[in-house]
């Protein structure tokens, strides 16, 4: 039975995933879902902003300094004239893609610790992006009037608590994914792919998390998650981005679930990291990411005079930036109890030339701990099969887990999935270090190291199933019985042909 808050989550679903209709056909879906999201963000803050002074007028009998007083200790504030509901009153103008860019702009300047620059990517007055001024108004017009629907009431009394906003962007975003094709794999990781990451890592409270390509921020907020299921909101959130709206949409996404102390950054991670400290890299207890695969002219020129020292175990080819992520990684994580976890395309696990130098280098430091094949097709823009590689800074043993978590998914219509169970198994299985027949093999290094430390799956776990023995009589005798039957039937065809003629 469907709680409150299941049947507004739903309800607000729906009622967002309709109101992109207004776009459908004229914008791409990789850029819309800008636009979507946008509107989105801005109908929550006003919905919050509006419940929360109309109670502070009670409380205060309308006394406007006190209640300014209060406003201004909130965690954001909303200009006047700025609202979703002023917009929506003026949706009749002229110039209301001009109208919504100035409110924006303002929301910024109003909030410039949290928000500032998360809507210089987004142009509601695009002719190029939107069309010409007529059609432009009708299509704003359209989504400020599907945005005022009764059913999309984001007063914290109405939606019960701050999940439902923040669950109602994670749906879009990933309803979004599923229409961008091969562009999907820049703003999102799958929910179930994120969740397994974050419970592979197990944050704790009071450590610093990074992801150094962050996309939306979802793998992020799961790891955050992990540490509020301990009771503990005592964790901290970094992540860089390249793609200035993808930026932007993980600063509100850390906002719509109230992380939004979150440092985000913009910029490329390979050419230029943002998250620095004391003229180096800041290091973090755990790190996560969902990079770019093979990433071709990743940034090698650069790379070569790092300032930072991370490639000193050698530098990718410059057509696969893999290795240059892992690169980054490891040396973002702390010297103590650092760990990382990091999908990758299977390439990495044996492709040789300076990338089989690079993974030499880091088991023969013991920094690898676990490989884990994913299924195919799990990821929005490539069916690839994954994995998962696990790292971790001053580990007890030097042998690798393997496991071949391959065949073992949920078949969705465009997409396979992740099940609780497939997730469950494969984290009991990391935890214990199992070797399970046909799943998992705990290898020493040595053996690793007889393989050309090649990280293929397969050479160590074995999934060959054997086919059952084929009892030749039996299938000779029904091969005969078969051929009589044929032969009866032809005999009877002949006889109906010749009473027909032919």
């Amino acid at each position: 039975m469907q709680n409150n808050s299941q049947t507004k989550q739903q309800e607000i679903e729906a009622v967002l995933w309709a109101a992109c209709d207004t776009f459908r056909g004229v914008v791409e879906a990789s850029e819309y879902k800008n636009y979507i999201l946008v509107m989105l963000f801005l109908k929550y803050i006003s919905d919050v902003w509006t419940e929360h002074y109309n109670s502070l007028i009670e409380e205060f009998s309308n006394d406007e300094e006190r209640i300014r007083r209060r406003l201004d200790r909130e965690r954001f504030k909303l200009p006047k004239g700025c609202s979703f509901n002023d917009l929506y009153s003026q949706r009749q103008a002229n110039n209301l893609g001009e109208i919504i860019n100035v409110a924006l702009e303002q929301i910024e300047e109003g909030n410039r610790e949290k928000l500032q620059g998360v809507f210089r990517n987004i142009d509601f007055n695009s002719e190029a992006a939107l069309g010409q001024t007529k059609d432009r108004n009708a299509r704003l017009k359209h989504l400020l009037e599907d945005f005022n629907n009764p059913k999309l009431d984001l007063r914290p009394s109405k939606t019960g608590n701050m999940d439902v906003i923040g669950n109602a962007y994670e749906y879009l975003i990933a309803r979004f994914a599923a229409g961008a094709g091969k562009k999907a794999g820049e703003f999102y990781t799958p929910a179930e792919v994120s969740e397994l990451l974050a419970e592979l890592l197990d944050p704790k409270p009071g450590e610093r998390i990074c992801d150094p390509a962050c996309g939306s921020g979802s793998l992020l907020i799961k790891c955050g998650n992990q540490v509020k299921n301990k009771d503990s909101n005592d964790f901290a959130l970094y992540g860089q981005e390249i793609t200035g709206s993808t930026w932007a949409l993980a600063k509100m996404n850390m906002f719509l679930h109230g992380m939004d102390s979150a440092r985000i950054e913009w910029g490329d991670t390979i050419r230029s990291p943002k998250l620095l400290e004391n003229d180096t890299t800041m290091k973090f207890e755990v790190v996560v990411a969902n990079p770019p695969f093979s990433l071709d002219k990743w940034g090698i020129e650069e790379a070569q005079t790092d300032t930072y020292n991370r490639f000193h175990r050698g530098l990718p080819p410059k057509s696969k930036g893999d290795y240059a992520f892992i690169s980054h990684m490891i040396e973002t994580i702390t010297m103590g109890n650092g760990r990382i976890g990091v999908v990758v395309p299977h390439g990495v696990l044996f492709r040789g030339a300076s990338e089989g130098k690079i993974r030499q280098k880091l088991i023969e430091e013991n920094l690898l701990d676990a490989v884990i094949g994913l299924p195919g097709n799990l990821f929005y823009g490539t069916g690839i099969p994954t994995a998962v590689l696990v790292f971790k800074r001053n580990r007890k043993s030097t042998d690798i887990l393997f496991i071949d978590a391959s065949r073992e998914f949920q078949n969705s219509k465009n997409q396979n999935r992740l099940t609780s169970e497939n997730i469950d198994k494969i984290v009991s299985t990391f935890k214990n270090r199992e070797t399970k027949d046909k799943y998992s093999y705990l290898a020493s290094q040595e053996e690793i190291q007889e393989n050309d430390y090649n990280l293929n799956i397969p050479r160590y776990v074995d999934t060959f199933e054997e086919e059952e023995p084929v009892d030749i009589p039996a299938v000779q005798k029904e091969i005969e019985q078969l051929e009589g039957e044929l032969s009866e039937l032809r005999t009877k065809m002949n006889g109906y042909l010749k009473e027909l003629g032919f």
